[in-house]
């Protein structure tokens, strides 16, 4: 049953980058409102593939919850389950006022779709390896706790993604729906390292600079996504003139920029260090490599206006380098566990 526990535990951890990855292509192709509603799409378990199939139809059997646009600009909703006649009887719809966005694209409403079908699938391995988790409570007491947080925490994201749909894509929403996705990713990664073995190590040097260098990826996480909601409302006001983007770019982006610089300074020190006292936390050479193609992905962004996929590459690449220092730093402490369990 071990196995099975850690196998589901890595099993997780794919899907939640894959969850990444999906909502970086939703916020790349604009689709966030796809799906005006949540958990369903216009009131539908499967959403629907043609913009007729939201018109109001004569003689049809109507589900509570389904949606028809009205005379394009408003979304209606059904009250009850109804067949109906042959005009529209209001008194069978209740007029949706969560938001007033109402277009029905079916690329969007698809990317939305399967975002939300990645991040259902998710929840599965998770819930499995908690149910698992509970076995071991008397022996690994908190290999069920951090079970239990992270069931707790799928669940939180899930309603986080409803408000930011109900919210019409609040640019603070959208950013606290990005943290999260980060906490669930530490607290996988805390599972897996509890089955890893490895040599002691004890330098604070080491622990601290790891724990800075943590903070600095949050740090830029949270600026660029803000960035990103900039983006979103230049999009907006100009369209897909990408030239024009980042002009009138708020001081915030020249912090993000030059933050890089600071995160290369840092975890090259950690290579460094690393490499001469022979701490062995190899993964230190992958961040430097990922540092180097995310500050990439930037100057693409910037001088050669946004190629196809930098966006989502450039977001789900600085998901992965926090992923990788959290997992160092959680590899740190096990092994400086070693130390002190051995000290008279």
């Amino acid at each position: 049953m071990n196995n099975q526990f850690n196998l589901l535990v890595k099993i997780s951890l794919v899907l939640i980058y894959l969850v990444i990855i999906a909502g970086a292509i939703v916020r790349m192709t604009g689709s966030g409102m796809g799906c005006p509603d949540w958990p369903k799409c216009f009131g539908y378990l499967i959403p629907p593939t043609e913009k007729s199939e939201l018109i109001f139809t004569s003689f049809h059997d109507y589900n509570k919850g389904e949606m028809i646009i009205l005379n394009s600009e408003k979304l209606y909703s059904a009250t009850n389950d109804f067949k109906s006649n042959e005009a529209i009887d209001l008194n069978n719809w209740s007029l949706f006022e969560k938001h007033d966005y109402v277009v029905y694209d079916p690329l969007h409403t698809w990317i939305e779709y399967i975002n939300r079908l990645i991040g259902a699938l998710a929840g599965i391995p998770i819930l499995l390896f908690t149910l698992i988790s509970v076995y071991y409570w008397r022996d690994y007491k908190h290999r069920t706790l951090i079970s239990i947080l992270t069931v707790l925490g799928m669940g939180f994201q899930a309603w986080l993604g409803k408000t930011v749909v109900d919210s019409n894509l609040a640019p603070y929403k959208i950013t606290i729906h990005m943290l999260m996705a980060l906490v669930i990713v530490g607290l996988i990664l805390s599972l897996i390292i509890h089955t890893k073995k490895s040599k002691s190590v004890n330098n604070k040097l080491f622990k601290n600079l790891i724990i800075f260098s943590i903070t600095l990826t949050l740090i830029q996480v949270v600026l660029g996504t803000q960035v990103r909601e900039f983006v979103d409302e230049k999009v907006k006001l100009i369209g897909y003139d990408k030239a024009n983007w980042l002009t009138d770019v708020p001081i915030k982006f020249y912090i993000h920029r030059s933050f890089s610089i600071i995160v290369l300074i840092v975890n090259f020190y950690l290579l460094y260090l690393n490499k001469k006292l022979r701490l062995g936390f190899n993964k230190v050479n992958y961040i430097i490599l990922l540092i180097g193609v995310e500050i990439l992905t930037g100057i693409l962004m910037y001088y050669f206006d946004f190629p196809v996929l930098s966006q989502p590459i450039h977001l789900v690449i600085a998901t992965i380098i926090f992923g990788l220092q959290f997992y160092i730093l959680l590899e740190y402490w096990l092994r400086s566990k070693s130390i002190n369990k051995i000290e008279p």
